[in-house]
């Protein structure tokens, strides 16, 4: 999910707003619903769901289809991962790590998934196993094994 602030120096009309997040629409975007028109100049932030794991490139992409969208120079927010805890979700954080890695599931005891994450070994001499297996375990929301290889 990219915020993206739309009207940065307050200039669009109520009008203009609805008109712009119904654009974003048509084209196939998913926004999250907001009244952008009862938000104050320099807050009127939108938040454009896409999928993708490299943050540059959704964050451009982001603020070109506001730009269509609202005849604006729209300014990039905050970019955050949104996690449906599939194995997409687990390549997506193996990503932000610059790693790359198998992602297998297994049935739980109680229902849960076990996630086994099969990394190089030479990769976890730059990066702490336990930043990967907490940002993993908070990803999935699934116990996580980390194996080496």
């Amino acid at each position: 999910m990219v915020r993206v602030d739309v009207d940065p120096f307050g200039q669009l009309t109520p009008a203009r707003l609805v008109e712009g997040l119904a654009t974003l629409r048509a084209l196939g975007v998913d926004v999250v619903a907001t009244d952008l028109a009862a938000l104050p100049a320099g807050r009127r932030q939108i938040e454009v769901l896409l999928t993708g794991v490299h943050a540059e490139v959704l964050t451009d992409e982001a603020v070109t289809l506001c730009s269509k969208a609202f005849g604006t120079r729209p300014v990039a927010g905050v970019l955050t991962f949104v996690s449906r805890g599939t194995d997409d979700d687990a390549h997506g954080v193996l990503a932000g790590f610059g790693l790359t890695g198998r992602v297998h599931r297994l049935p739980g005891g109680q229902g849960w998934d076990i996630v086994e994450v099969t990394l190089r070994r030479a990769d976890m001499e730059r990066i702490p196993e336990s930043r990967i297996h907490t940002a993993l375990e908070a990803s999935l929301n699934s116990e996580v094994r980390i194996l080496l290889e």
